[in-house]
């Protein structure tokens, strides 16, 4: 896949419970409350032309791309990454499944690729552009290989990052040419590990791209970190920084980016804290103990499914060439099968990467709200998550023990360009990032989870909170409402996640000193400059920024914990849309 290719990351052998769903009751006034609540959003659900409980889509894209070579390994031979996409063609078609195929310059202008993939019915299978770059493209836009082999993967050569805007322009009409005079059209899709923003909005306006797709949120992985965007599903990227969504339709590239390779929304987060690069725990189907694990593969599918979404749920399955298919046939064929068998049940849906781009340009003007939750985890866990994505940020939550822990918030802010969309990559490696207020990850080290906790004062002591199980509830079709109920005291904490905003109330017969803390381990690293009452200015990557309070307050409490927000009148309640600094 990347540098680090043929290490196989084992996920962390954490013990978990089962768990059933529960919730509160209610009597009297708070159950007429929440009845009226019932009835508003039936009301809402019908004008809205949805009936109560109608399942949002939840859609599969197989996406395979294809190298014609693999320098770092002699093994793996032009002829053994050719039969791989052949066995991958045939297990697709066994089932009746579509997908798409994505080509490296080098497959492209290769005549058993051209042969394999241009008798595909097109109805079924699409095929599309994978933005590496390897030395033909190069040489034949006329610009000198710098590489150390015909395909070199370091971000200052083998993606566009490597290459002046000028330069992309040159290797984009390359390669689209060529594409043409092979298939006789221009591809639809262009997807890569990271695309710069110059190159997507190019390849939008001269040759009218329709969808694209980049790597799932990753720390340092072979070199590469994309790290605090949009988590999943799809996003409209700002025209200066195609990782980070744009808040305006007028400020964004009108192409829509899916999050590739499935991530485990539970345990990818966690996994490799304090090293240099994170692990890997997704759906791609040469890992073990993840894709290519029936029990892990089965619950993923069960968490897809069944956890219903806010607006999508999207996953993208499949695996690069690269890995062979002796590496990835197990994982395949636990895969395919139980996705055609959720299509057939009606499910899920399996599109190309093209119709899902299509339908998301239908549906959305801008980029939409989003959630992917997980209620059950799989056999022997507590665990369970939620990750809520918008325009202007993005939220995760993590319950264990009974403890939520907010593990993450990002701010979006499409003012904020990344470095690469004027400037060239000179190392080897590349970084995109958003704006930081809670990084669970980066903040964190072995045995010390950095993340916003809720507590309480009780007769003059600390104490963490804690409850039973959380349920989601959407809410229209920007918001989720989120009802934990607590078992330390008597009462629930109800939250709501908007596009925009965040708020927080503690509910319960007897007043209750509490407040979120954000603990981080020792000697993070972090953006907060100045914490006011009302908000808290920070700097990072380059871009000044604030949160803001609509209701609460902020404070550094001196007990360990770096910054408290404290309610105000039982509620705290975040505006996460203005970000410009004071």
């Amino acid at each position: 896949m990347r540098s680090a290719i043929f290490k196989v990351h084992k996920a962390p052998g954490n013990k978990r419970i089962n768990y059933k769903m529960g919730g509160e009751k209610t009597v009297g006034f708070a159950a007429g409350i929440a009845l009226i609540l019932l009835l508003c959003s039936f009301s809402v659900a019908m004008a809205a032309g949805k009936k109560p409980g109608t399942p949002r889509p939840k859609i599969v894209n197989i996406v395979n791309f294809i190298r014609l070579l693999e320098p770092r390994d002699a093994a793996i031979t032009e002829d053994v990454l050719y039969e791989t996409v052949v066995k991958q063609v045939a297990i697709m078609k066994k089932y009746k499944l579509p997908g798409t195929f994505l080509l490296q310059y080098d497959a492209l202008m290769d005549a058993r690729y051209q042969k394999l993939l241009a008798g595909l019915p097109r109805g079924s299978f699409e095929i599309g552009g994978w933005w590496e770059i390897p030395q033909p493209l190069v040489e034949k836009a006329g610009l000198k290989w710098r590489g150390r082999y015909p395909w070199d993967w370091r971000a200052n050569i083998g993606f566009s990052t490597g290459y002046t805007p000028a330069e992309r322009e040159k290797l984009i009409d390359v390669y689209m040419a060529d594409f043409k005079k092979v298939f006789g059209y221009y591809p639809k899709s262009v997807a890569s590990w990271f695309i710069d923003a110059h190159s997507l909005n190019y390849m939008y306006q001269k040759y009218h791209i329709v969808a694209s797709a980049n790597c799932k949120d990753q720390y340092g992985t072979d070199g590469y970190t994309l790290w605090g965007g949009y988590w999943n599903q799809a996003y409209y990227p700002s025209k200066i920084n195609s990782y980070m969504p744009a808040q305006h339709a007028q400020n964004q590239i009108p192409v829509p980016i899916f999050r590739m390779l499935g991530s485990d929304p539970i345990r990818q987060y966690d996994t490799g804290i304090s090293n240099d690069r994170q692990g890997v725990i997704t759906l791609e189907p040469v890992y073990p103990k993840a894709g290519g694990s029936q029990e892990w593969v089965d619950w993923f599918f069960r968490s897809f499914t069944g956890d219903e979404p806010l607006g999508f749920n999207y996953t993208q399955a499949g695996q690069e060439n690269s890995f062979t298919w002796d590496a990835m046939a197990k994982g395949f064929e636990i895969q395919m099968p139980l996705i055609a068998r959720l299509r057939a049940e009606g499910k899920l849906r399996v599109e190309t990467l093209e119709q899902s781009g299509l339908w998301f340009k239908n549906k959305y003007k801008v980029t939409p709200a989003t959630t992917f939750a997980v209620t059950k985890d799989v056999a022997g866990s507590d665990l369970k998550t939620i990750w809520f994505n918008s325009r202007f940020y993005r939220i995760n939550m993590l319950w264990e023990g009974g403890a939520l822990r907010i593990r993450d918030i990002h701010l979006f802010d499409e003012n904020k360009p990344d470095k690469y969309t004027k400037q060239v990559a000179t190392s080897n490696e590349c970084d995109f990032f958003t704006l930081p207020v809670v990084d669970g990850y980066i903040w964190s080290k072995p045995g010390q989870f950095a993340g916003m906790r809720v507590k309480a004062l009780i007769d003059g002591q600390e104490i963490l909170l804690k409850g039973g199980n959380p349920q989601f509830t959407n809410v229209g079709t920007t918001g989720v409402h989120i009802s934990w109920p607590l078992t330390t005291i008597n009462g629930s904490l109800q939250m709501d996640l908007n596009e925009r905003t965040i708020n927080i109330k503690l509910v319960s017969n007897k007043p209750c000193n509490w407040y979120l803390d954000l603990d981080t381990a020792p000697g993070a690293k972090l953006p907060f400059n100045k914490v006011n009452l009302k908000n808290v200015n920070c700097s990072f990557d380059g871009m000044d920024y604030k949160l803001n309070a609509a209701k609460g307050t902020f404070s550094e409490p001196g007990n360990g914990a770096v910054l408290r927000l404290k309610p105000q009148m039982n509620i705290i309640s975040l505006n996460l849309a203005d970000t410009k600094a004071l």
